[in-house]
């Protein structure tokens, strides 16, 4: 048995939807999550930067004594997951991959819509990914403008989500895209407003933290990484910003 926690870490407040998977998938295990805030969003950040803002990071969750860390955003893991791999060896890392191949395994129509931010979709793991399973498939690709602004702002509710969601989409869906993917952790928030967006049209909205939350549970296991099942869980909230955005991770977390 490990009771040493996991370490799950996003730019600011996307993360928490993988946090939420992998709390519901290991419900014994503590976590510590580390949202930056001080920086967000990363989505138009040079990749440097973000790789450097990754670094730091993950550097915190290992000195908190993480047995493992999930790059919870999709910009960090384009922008340094192999170097993040290599320098925490043999810390397991999970890193976001952007979930193209079961959306174009599942399409009917041929086209399948990508949203995410303008980062990852310049990222070599998307270029691979989408290569490798867009095969024969039409891949629209759009960066969610404004999105991660609108979660960050708590704003998911309003007209505004609703009409920027609308831009974002509106030419995927023109093309007849029946499989939209959520490239982006702060994106799953807008799933409410999405889903009234693409009513009616038979398109499948394609969010990858639950495969994000199963690859966790695979990796303890392999390692004999889970903790005592009669563990009561523990959970804390990081950030590089002040006490206020600490308090609000631990809202949205709990979605109060």
């Amino acid at each position: 048995m490990d009771n040493r926690p996991i370490g799950i870490y996003d730019s600011g407040l996307g993360g928490l939807t993988v946090w939420r998977e992998v709390r519901r998938a290991l419900p014994c295990e503590a976590l510590v999550y580390l949202g930056d805030g001080k920086n967000c969003p990363y989505g138009s950040r040079p990749r440097e930067e973000v790789a450097r803002l990754a670094d730091e990071a993950v550097g915190r969750l290992v000195a908190e004594g993480c047995k493992m860390v999930v790059v919870a955003c999709n910009t960090a893991t384009a922008a340094a997951i192999g170097a993040l791999r290599v320098k925490y060896a043999p810390l397991p890392i999970v890193g976001m991959e952007p979930a193209v191949k079961p959306a174009c395994l599942a399409t009917r129509s041929g086209v399948v819509g990508v949203l995410a931010t303008e980062r990852s979709l310049d990222g070599d793991l998307f270029r691979r990914t989408a290569a490798r399973y867009g095969s024969g498939i039409e891949v629209v690709a759009a960066p969610g403008r404004g999105f991660v602004e609108l979660v960050e702002g708590d704003r998911e509710a309003t007209d505004e989500a609703e009409r920027t969601v609308r831009l974002a989409v509106a030419e995927m869906l023109a093309r007849g895209a029946d499989q939209i993917v959520l490239g982006c952790t702060h994106y799953p928030f807008l799933i409410p407003v999405l889903r009234r967006v693409v009513a009616g049209r038979g398109v499948e909205i394609v969010d990858p933290s639950p495969a994000v939350a199963r690859r966790v549970v695979q990796l303890l296991d392999a390692g004999g990484l889970r903790c005592d099942p009669d563990r009561e869980p523990r959970y804390d909230f990081l950030t590089f910003a002040d006490e206020a955005y600490q308090l609000r991770l631990e809202r949205k977390a709990f979605g109060r």
